[in-house]
């Protein structure tokens, strides 16, 4: 397309003279056909904005903005033009709208203008795997028919706080993997919609607000930022938690309210005291990592795990003592278990033995403080289990696969007992 600038005072002498009638020509037709175009004239200049806002070198041939021909109306076009866009139909004599704008995940760098806040029937908005970059424009509060906003995998950075909760419909929000920054604003608890709502691997700060009253929220997930404090209380229906790589502090106790969750994943972070019985026996659960915090105790009640969902459990590297959890066996979906680096004593218990392979089939407990002789089991089965029983102070024969890796020193197991 060639702008109107091209043809402005200062350039025009350096335009041949041949050049600037079929220049003219061009524009008539182009303006021509806005003036009888089916799409209303201000989202057709949303458009534009955007693609002019991109590096035309970094849109590759193939991409969806190749497709972008401003000689045809978007919404008045059979064939490959405008990729990414849905429109409306009209009624009557009124315009046509976009209600969708979902491109390619093609590389384009460039930035969101303010103008694509006149996009206002857009009901889904997706710009993700991209290299948009700075700030995002307040004017995408006046958006507030999205039901999808996903702009993941780009480099916006600034803040959210002053747009976001005013998009009272969307069900869904994806702003991961970008450089955003600042608190989540408690006000986001007014998006009473929202389904998911994910800004992992961002530079968010301080507390998570009250989100209580987003009683359909489903997917949570705000890892790899820099949030601090406690858990506040969390929607009633949550199936996945993911809140890995901050710095939350305090215990999960209150996880035990929420039946609803499928997986759950609060590593790398601060968290302490017991890893509840409660939490274990979360009816729905089936993934918990809560690896690389500060946890002291796992509690396991007797009555608990059979019929339990849960396959995987990730505790390692805390500071959990005791013995080893014999009511693990209980678990009877139970695949994955790492519990290594921590400070468990005593002896690995015998029925350990009878779940190798059926249907344990990881099994870390290296870097501990175990001791005594192994069960029987884990030498004809061990090579079909992946783990390690190394750096403890076991009776460990390293013909068996588990066992291979030193064990600690005897100065390190003084008063170690096997009791």
């Amino acid at each position: 397309m060639i702008h109107p600038h091209c043809c402005s005072n200062q350039n025009m002498h350096s335009l041949d003279s041949s050049l600037c009638p079929m220049i003219f020509a061009t524009l008539v037709s182009f303006f021509l056909t806005l003036s009888h175009s089916l799409t209303l004239q201000s989202d057709i200049e949303a458009l534009q904005a955007l693609k002019l806002s991109v590096d035309p070198n970094m849109i590759p041939p193939s991409s969806y903005f190749t497709t972008w021909d401003f000689s045809v109306d978007p919404c008045d076009n059979i064939g490959p033009k405008f990729l990414g866009i849905l429109c409306s139909s009209p009624s009557n004599n009124s315009k046509s709208r976009i209600t969708t704008l979902e491109l390619d995940g093609a590389g384009y760098d460039g930035f969101l203008p303010p103008r694509i806040g006149t996009l206002t029937e857009l009901t889904s908005l997706d710009l993700s795997r991209n290299r948009f970059r700075g700030p995002l424009p307040d004017a995408l509060k006046n958006l507030n028919k999205l039901t999808k906003l996903s702009l993941s995998g780009n480099f916006f950075t600034g803040g959210i706080w002053t747009w976001i909760y005013r998009l009272k419909k969307v069900e869904r929000i994806d702003l991961s993997e970008n450089c955003l920054s600042g608190r989540i604003p408690a006000r986001i608890s007014k998006l009473r919609r929202l389904t998911q709502l994910i800004l992992s691997k961002n530079e968010f700060s301080e507390r998570i607000p009250n989100i209580y009253a987003l009683q359909k929220l489903q997917i949570l997930d705000l890892d790899s930022n820099m949030l601090i404090g406690s858990l506040p209380k969390l929607p009633p229906r949550l199936r996945t938690l993911r809140l890995s790589h901050n710095k939350l502090t305090g215990h999960i106790t209150s996880l035990v309210n929420l039946d609803h969750l499928i997986s759950v994943d609060v590593s790398d972070n601060w968290f302490s005291g017991p890893i509840n019985r409660g939490v274990l026996a979360l009816p729905r659960l089936s993934h918990l990592n809560v690896s690389f915090n500060q946890f002291t105790k796992m509690e396991v009640n007797n009555y608990f795990g059979s019929g339990s969902r849960l396959r995987t459990l990730d505790a390692q590297r805390n500071h959990l003592r005791g013995h080893l959890p014999v009511k693990l066996v209980n678990f009877e979906r139970l695949e994955v278990i790492n519990l290594a680096h921590n400070q468990f004593t005593g002896q690995i218990p015998m029925a350990y033995g009878q779940r190798l392979g059926r249907p344990w089939r990881t099994l870390f407990l290296d870097y501990n403080f175990l001791s005594g002789r192994i069960p029987p089991e884990f030498g004809p089965v061990a090579v079909r289990i992946r783990g390690s029983l190394a750096n403890n102070c076991l009776s460990c024969p390293l013909r068996i696969p588990l066992c291979r890796g030193q064990q600690r020193h005897a100065s390190a197991c003084h008063g170690v007992t096997d009791g």
